[in-house]
């Protein structure tokens, strides 16, 4: 492991806590019933809170599997994994703020992100 990598995994934590801070002080002051907006905003700091947090845990995952190298593509497949990652965690808040989220749509919404990621994870 460089010291970019090092670096890169400080940044998203660093990132991940700001965001989780955010997430903290939206939930704490406002109420999503009186402002649609509110719900959705609080809806998105969520997503990319989960997602700056996993991001990290995606690349050290990676980079566990290959045996203690860093791989040239490692730290973009991570970063596209945590947006998916944060899509799906803020489209599922915000439907259930709005109270029409359901079983199928959550399984929909996953097996689309599997195949896609599968998809664009394939090794040539």
């Amino acid at each position: 492991m460089r010291a970019r990598d090092r670096v890169g995994n400080l940044f998203f934590i660093a990132a991940a806590i700001v965001a989780w801070l955010a997430v903290a002080q939206i939930v704490t002051t406002t109420y999503p019933k009186d402002n649609p907006t509110n719900a959705l905003v609080g809806a998105g700091f969520i997503g990319l809170a989960c997602g700056c947090t996993v991001v990290p845990v995606f690349w050290l995952w990676s980079f566990a599997r290959h045996r203690r190298i860093a791989l040239i593509g490692d730290w973009s497949r991570a970063i596209r994994r945590g947006s998916w990652v944060a899509a799906v965690v803020a489209l599922f808040v915000a439907l259930r703020i709005q109270e029409i989220l359901s079983l199928p749509i959550v399984v929909f919404v996953v097996v689309l992100v599997l195949l896609a990621e599968i998809a664009l994870s394939m090794e040539r």
